[in-house]
């Protein structure tokens, strides 16, 4: 074979080398392409305003305010996905959060560190709505809050939305059902009692009253207590009143949240069940004056667990 011919087949076989790797990495350079235009799957939701959402299913890292909330996301076993939550007013019970990291105060969102956290959902409630537009410019934010008005429905459809969202649909059906049981064997006992409940707040020795569609209103609405004053006019913050409407009012329950107990201060003069008027009720000699879990009832309402919680405290009041 001459030299000339040697070189063409060389030429030749260097041509064909060169056109398969181009055809090569024109199939790996189609199959990255044809993978990052693959549609990430989505979830439809409503928000507590009404608000219509779609929002990336499963949520991989998520900055939480809502303390419903983050029981809630622990009780679906996806505590693993919280990058982010205010630390500060970590109620006892969800103290398994305590590592993550701090986004802020319950009412001032740390915009910064939450945006260094990256996350691709927020969550909040009531104590954070101010400022949902500047977190909507960080990540998609889900506002979930308990309606006063509907407190239980607005609660169990909570737990639902969460469940949707985190791919959670069967156990989240599975906790509210067992919830609906509960509620309907509680709100049995409190009617058939005939006895009458106040709800009460107290903070640093002053004290104010709640009646149906408050802030505490689930007490009536949801668990069935029968109100010793139908006048208390609704609101998020109560009725501030003396020991001698208490006394006045007679109620055969006394329900007592420690607000100071819930966030620090003064606890001195919060000793309600030892006041001496308070003593002179019904609920005072029975010994009906019933303290709640401070902070499951003053931080955390909402939530799998201490709406759980909530109505276990309630049921220590009919035995």
């Amino acid at each position: 074979m001459t030299r000339l011919k040697k070189w063409r087949l060389v030429s030749l076989a260097i041509i064909g080398l060169v056109m398969l790797g181009a055809c090569g990495t024109s199939k790996t350079s189609d199959k990255k392409i044809n993978t990052s235009s693959e549609k990430q799957e989505v979830v439809k939701v409503t928000d507590s305003n009404g608000k219509a959402l779609e929002l990336a299913s499963h949520p991989k890292k998520v900055v939480v305010f809502d303390m419903g909330a983050l029981d809630t996301i622990r009780e679906f076993g996806k505590s693993d996905v919280v990058v982010g939550a205010p630390l500060k007013t970590l109620p006892s019970y969800l103290s398994s959060y305590k590592n993550v990291e701090s986004a802020g105060g319950i009412k001032e969102p740390d915009m910064e560190k939450i945006n260094a956290m990256q996350p691709d959902l927020i969550i909040i409630s009531g104590r954070q709505q101010d400022m949902q537009k500047e977190l909507e410019k960080i990540a998609p934010t889900l506002y979930l809050a308990v309606d006063s008005k509907k407190a239980w429905e607005s609660t169990m459809t909570n737990i639902e939305t969460l469940g949707t969202v985190f791919d959670k649909e069967d156990v989240a059906k599975e906790k509210v059902d067992a919830l609906n049981k509960q509620r309907e064997a509680l709100e049995k006992t409190a009617k058939e009692s005939g006895k009458k409940g106040l709800m009460s707040l107290v903070n640093e020795g002053s004290l104010s009253v709640f009646g149906p569609e408050s802030r505490f209103g689930i007490v009536y609405e949801g668990f069935g207590v029968l109100p010793a004053d139908e006048t208390i006019k609704p609101s998020p913050h109560g009725q501030e009143v003396s020991y001698e409407y208490v006394l006045e009012k007679n109620p055969d329950i006394l329900f007592v949240v420690d607000r100071t107990k819930a966030i620090g201060g003064d606890t001195s003069k919060n000793n309600v069940a030892e006041n001496a008027l308070v003593k002179e009720t019904t609920a005072g000699k029975e010994g009906k004056v019933i303290s709640l879990t401070p902070d499951v009832w003053y931080l955390a309402a909402g939530g799998i667990e201490s709406t759980r919680i909530m109505m276990e405290d309630v049921e220590t009041a009919y035995k």
